[in-house]
């Protein structure tokens, strides 16, 4: 495509935040299996980083990929960076996808604007890799899956535990009925997290930062946390909390092993931002239930220390940040993405699972061979595993306080649900000494969901969390097949 028509294309749907009638495979052609695919990363003062060190890494085995561009709000950093890599530095999306002939763009930016700016790089005519979660909201993460399906591209999700050998293994041996039916699915992120910090006045944009295009889909609201970078995970108009930060991780092999293909038809949540007060808004300790009919996905966030003032994590089963599977003949324990272990009901070792997996190299194999199916986390995986994030903090954003006493009877039908609750009260009340009378804790409700339309029922205060208003320019387009 030309220029001029490209040029076209910026004005007619990045800027306007509109969509365009044509197909992105009119766009970028299919490289052939010995063709340079030209990468540009977008932001990377953390984790997109990574994205650049396995670009450059298959750069310099000569396997067919060459970091070209660089884009990040952030002045400092994209100078430096595309100093240090001798290639095209961007602040505007916009201005790199007119600009520069791109075959693959990963994302990296905060979650507020994974969706849009993959969706942007797709009409674009580019594959995309995506960090986690793949959105901010159920509503605009299906409609990255739309725009994949919609413009043939190929788009995978930075889960890295889905290309892992060990994991891959042990999700089949499990489905396979070794250890009989499940009974729990159970994921953990349990990360010391410490306070923001309580900020009694709006705080100076650093000069080098565009806060206009960091902002993007979000509200214009003033920065009123000491750190603009990082602790927006904690501020519901950009992050998802640490659910949607590590958690999704754990979320998606939790998911995997259930093998349920669609959102939970019923989830709830308990929790709160417990043990100390700051500028955060969402939960530090949480557990959602998801109640798929294979069997519950239960999972629990814990952001304080293993005691009050302790910098350790707590830990179950000797994990802390891990996935749990409970069978009717034993267990498994998914503790680190290179090794998986399998127990009898006696809690006697019985098999072991061995090996990684290189989740950026897969992805690149399937950008040449153009089948979906050859990626190890398509995108419509990272968008029912975030969503299930999302949809555990809708209801705990729904809720309303409520005594340990209560909560326990709202729970009580299901063992291994007040199981969880308990541990959870034990690990705040005992543990951190924290006053759940003083500061009790979210009850959320029972949220049911029609799990074809993505859409809560009969709950209008739901539904409205499960998008947002987008702010113009930076709109999610509505993708339709």
């Amino acid at each position: 495509m030309n220029k001029q028509t490209r040029r076209n294309f910026l004005k007619t749907s990045l800027y306007a935040g509109t969509t365009v009638a044509w197909t992105a495979k009119s766009w970028a052609q299919v490289k052939g299996a010995n063709e340079t695919l030209r990468c540009a990363t977008i932001g990377f003062r953390g984790r997109g980083n990574s994205h650049i060190g396995s670009i450059k890494g298959m750069q310099q085995r000569e396997q067919g990929v060459k970091l070209t561009a660089l884009c990040d709000v952030d002045k400092k950093v994209l100078e430096a960076g595309a100093a240090k890599h001798k290639v095209a530095g961007y602040q505007d999306i916009r201005v790199m996808l007119e600009k520069e002939e791109l075959d693959v763009v990963t994302v990296a930016t905060p979650n507020h604007w994974h969706s849009l700016a993959a969706i942007w790089a797709v009409q674009a005519g580019k594959d995309v890799y995506v960090e986690k979660p793949v959105s901010h909201n159920v509503w605009e993460g299906r409609q990255l899956v739309n725009a994949a399906r919609k413009y043939k591209k190929i788009v995978q999700t930075g889960t890295q535990a889905r290309s892992s050998k060990c994991i891959q293994d042990a999700v089949q041996w499990v489905q396979a009925g070794n250890l009989g039916k499940i009974k729990v699915s159970r994921g953990l992120c349990y990360k010391r997290r410490g306070s923001i910090g309580d900020i009694p006045s709006t705080k100076d944009v650093p000069r080098e930062v565009d806060y206009d295009l960091w902002l993007g889909p979000a509200p214009k609201r003033p920065l009123t946390r000491e750190r603009l970078h990082y602790d927006w995970h904690w501020m519901w108009d950009y992050g998802n909390g640490d659910l949607g930060n590590q958690g999704i991780h754990q979320m998606d092999i939790a998911r995997w092993f259930l093998g349920d293909m669609e959102l939970s038809p019923r989830v709830w949540s308990v929790g709160g931002r417990l043990g100390y007060e700051d500028d955060g808004e969402t939960a530090n300790t949480q557990v959602i239930y998801h109640d798929y009919e294979s069997a519950p996905l239960i999972f629990e966030v814990r952001g304080l220390g293993v005691k009050k003032g302790s910098g350790s994590r707590p830990t179950y089963r000797g994990g802390s940040v891990a996935v749990f599977v409970e069978c009717e003949k034993g267990w498994v324990a998914v503790r680190s993405y290179g090794a998986v272990q399998a127990y009898d009901n006696d809690n006697k070792l019985i098999k072991e699972f061995k090996g990684g997996g290189d989740h950026f190299g897969n992805f690149i194999q399937a950008v040449r061979s153009r089948n979906p199916k050859d990626l190890n986390a398509d995108i419509l995986e990272g968008h029912l595993s975030s969503a299930l994030c999302h949809t555990g903090n809708i209801s705990h954003r729904v809720g309303k306080d409520a005594s340990v006493e209560d909560i326990r009877d709202v729970v009580k039908k299901d063992d291994s649900a007040l199981e969880a609750v308990d541990r959870m009260i034990d690990h705040l009340a005992v543990a951190n000494e924290v006053d759940l009378k003083a500061t009790p804790l979210t009850l959320g409700p029972a949220l049911t969901m029609d799990t074809k339309a993505e859409t809560f029922n009969g709950h209008a205060a739901a539904n409205k969390l499960l998008t947002r208003e987008y702010r113009k320019p930076y709109v999610v387009p509505e993708i339709k097949l």
